[in-house]
């Protein structure tokens, strides 16, 4: 089986590459543009039977704690369209895109492989968004029910379900969205505890393989 690790930052990956040094990891870069082309690239050079992401994310309110670890059972690209008088209009609301044309249904790109995984914390539904910021009424405008925020998720999801390739996004809480005072934040153990979660789910992936 061949498993792809992906991360937008080598910052993120770091304690799950000490302990499988062996992995075929992939260092996207930060943002959905560059998540799409290094994955497509990837993808373009060598067929993959599973893609794992990783990464830290913010969480809306105070739906989770600092430090949680989950997965993402469906995304969306949630600032894509235009801000009209305080209020956000998405691309499908303005009649550019189709909101249930594969792969999107209703806005969302869902995950239809996680019963392949024997174990998962809890699912949740993610925003990938371009601009992080602490304007509370924005987040509200592109919330969509959302729980956590991420700046490449959907960009993830994208490409899997058109390259009908099984994914799984896996996140740590390191902050809540919205604060952007560090000192709030919990990134080194978001990323030692969404590491030691995939490092337990790759070494059984392994397992499963040779029987």
């Amino acid at each position: 089986m061949q498993i792809l690790i992906v991360a937008a930052t080598a910052f993120e990956l770091v304690p799950f590459m000490q302990k499988n040094p062996e992995a075929d990891c992939l260092i996207t870069g930060v943002g959905a543009a560059t998540t799409v082309y290094q994955l497509t690239r990837k993808l373009s050079q060598q067929k993959m039977d599973m893609i794992l992401q990783v990464g830290v994310a913010g969480v809306n309110d105070n739906q989770l704690s600092l430090s949680e670890v989950v997965v993402v059972s469906k995304d969306r690209f949630a600032d894509l369209g235009a801000m009209e008088k305080g209020r956000f209009n998405s691309v499908a609301t303005m009649g550019l895109l189709n909101d249930n044309a594969f792969p999107y249904e209703h806005g969302w790109l869902k995950n239809p492989h996680l019963s392949k995984f024997e174990y998962l914390p809890q699912s949740v539904a993610g925003n990938t968004v371009n601009l992080i910021t602490d304007d509370l009424q924005h987040l509200q405008s592109i919330q969509h029910d959302a729980v956590v925020e991420s700046m490449e998720g959907a960009a993830l999801h994208y490409v899997c379900l058109m390259e009908d390739i099984p994914f799984l996004q896996i996140r740590g809480i390191s902050n809540h969205a919205g604060d952007r005072n560090h000192n709030n934040w919990k990134m080194k153990e978001a990323i030692d505890k969404s590491c030691e979660y995939l490092s337990d789910l790759y070494q059984q992936l392994l397992l499963n393989k040779h029987h």
